[in-house]
């Protein structure tokens, strides 16, 4: 099989040693907290999903053209990018957009290669406003990553994955490909505790005996994907291992499968978390369901054995109402009550899961969420904190998938995080986006006044020089 050559590129002591040994999976590359650890190219091979890699780490990019051991280093890197077919440009997010950022981002646009903008060390919501200036480098969305401790690599596959060309593209002359063919798959997780009937689940929908069932629990131990087709949509459907508490995870058998359980759900655009009807809710699902809001990825929850069940009515609505209760963060979420065995409910599942696809990946005009924002806050001004006011000014969507807005306020930090909240219930309803994980991010803008107000005898200064200069 091909492998795709990509290369890790940006100034030094960004991440780009870590990110080479997180998608090689393995400590190829020396890492410390010292930037010029790394001198030469180093290959390695990896992957990243199902996509398999050659890898390609490189020195700190450095604005030397001299004889110096820095400009041997810099011309390393420029002879990997001309190696690879795909860049990833690595900044430090916590620091933010340097010139030196700005500088390599002209060397890597005469290049002519394709480039995915990498923020790094995002963790915490610590490079969330180096993320958002990363924009500003033409590359595109930037992908917030922290390799250290590996999360954001769903996002970053999304990305890669984006970059490759579709199979339209490479079958023109096909003439019964068609638009559809090339669309990419939707990438379905079917995920839950042991014996909740996720195996029986996916041989229905594909209608046949793919998967090996049984009444014993634990008898899938890989994630065994299948490629299916459902109205016209091309799917791919992860079956994973059970996930049980980890204080009862104790051979190692079981701690690989859990592992390879919680990778497919990185990757993944919907998890479908299947639940025991007769026994739903256990602590382990609400784990696994915060875990999927983490991930932000979209969530369907699915009560199988549902034949099983008796008042089904209300049980579906005692349901509801403990999901609402015990997620708020994925109110609306929808709800699946099925039966793999008889096939009740079934033709319910899969529009539910395009409709959580679609919803998020929504991308809202900027003039309608504002609109919306004005609105918001009239009917629920922000709360006063230490006397001052948060003024919310301005929002925009920065990325769908999920979707994700940065907020401008005036006193950002003050912002309690119930009135975020308040937010994010409110686009959810406003724009009909039930269940979707929503991120905002406050920041406080630039205010060109402020110069004027904190310190009057510069501004005063500053217009006196003014006035003195000639006019052409």
């Amino acid at each position: 099989m091909d492998r795709l050559k990509l290369a890790i590129v940006g100034r030094p002591n960004v991440g780009k040693s870590t990110l080479f040994n997180r998608l090689a999976g393995k400590k190829l590359a020396i890492v410390d907290d010292r930037p010029g650890v790394t001198r030469d190219r180093r290959f390695g091979t990896g992957r990243l999903g199902d996509i398999d890699l050659e890898l390609i780490d490189t020195a700190g990019f450095e604005d030397v053209t001299d004889e110096s051991l820095e400009a041997r280093m810099r011309h390393q890197t420029e002879l990997a990018v001309a190696q690879a077919e795909l860049i990833l440009f690595v900044i430090d997010a916590r620091d933010g957009v340097t010139p030196l950022d700005e500088l390599f981002a002209g060397v890597l646009r005469r290049s002519g290669k394709p480039v995915i903008i990498v923020a790094n060390k995002t963790e915490g919501r610590a490079g969330d406003a180096g993320a958002l200036e990363a924009f500003n480098l033409g590359f595109g969305e930037p992908v917030s990553i922290s390799a250290e401790h590996g999360e954001g690599m769903g996002d970053l596959y999304a990305a890669v994955l984006a970059t490759e060309p579709s199979e339209a593209d490479l079958e023109k002359e096909d003439d019964e490909g068609g638009a559809d063919q090339g669309e990419k798959p939707i990438r379905i997780a079917v995920i839950g505790r042991p014996n909740a009937g996720k195996s029986t689940l996916v041989n229905r929908l594909i209608g046949e005996q793919r998967l090996l069932t049984g009444p014993e629990a634990g008898i899938t131990r890989d994630a065994v994907s299948v490629d299916w087709e459902w109205d016209g949509r091309r799917i791919r459907l992860v079956d994973t291992a059970g996930l049980r508490r980890k204080a009862r995870i104790d051979e190692a058998l079981e701690k690989l499968s859990t592992q390879d359980t919680l990778r497919s759900l990185t990757f993944a655009e919907v998890v479908i978390l299947v639940m025991d009807a007769t026994h739903p809710f256990e602590t382990q699902d609400l784990t696994i369901a915060d875990l999927v809001e983490r991930e932000g990825r979209a969530l369907i929850f699915v009560l199988a054995k549902w034949d099983l069940v008796e008042d089904p009515g209300a049980k579906l609505r005692d349901f509801i109402e403990r999901a609402e209760e015990a997620l708020p963060q994925l109110r609306g979420a929808s709800v699946v009550a099925l039966s793999a065995e008889t096939g009740r409910g079934l033709d319910r599942l899969m529009p539910a899961v395009i409709k959580a696809h679609a919803d998020w990946s929504t991308k809202l005009k900027t003039r309608d969420l504002n609109d919306w924002l004005k609105i918001a806050v009239e009917r629920h001004p922000p709360p006063a904190v230490h006397g001052r006011r948060v003024k919310p000014k301005y929002m925009a969507q920065t990325k769908a998938r999920p979707p994700t807005f940065v907020l401008f306020a005036s006193h950002a930090d003050k912002l309690p995080e119930s009135y975020r909240r308040y937010l994010i219930n409110s686009i959810r309803q406003s724009f009909d986006l039930p269940g979707t994980p929503i991120r905002i991010t406050v920041k406080t803008g630039k205010n060109p006044y402020d110069e004027v107000i904190t310190n009057p005898i510069k501004a005063f200064q500053a217009r006196r020089r003014n006035a003195r200069t000639p006019t052409k």
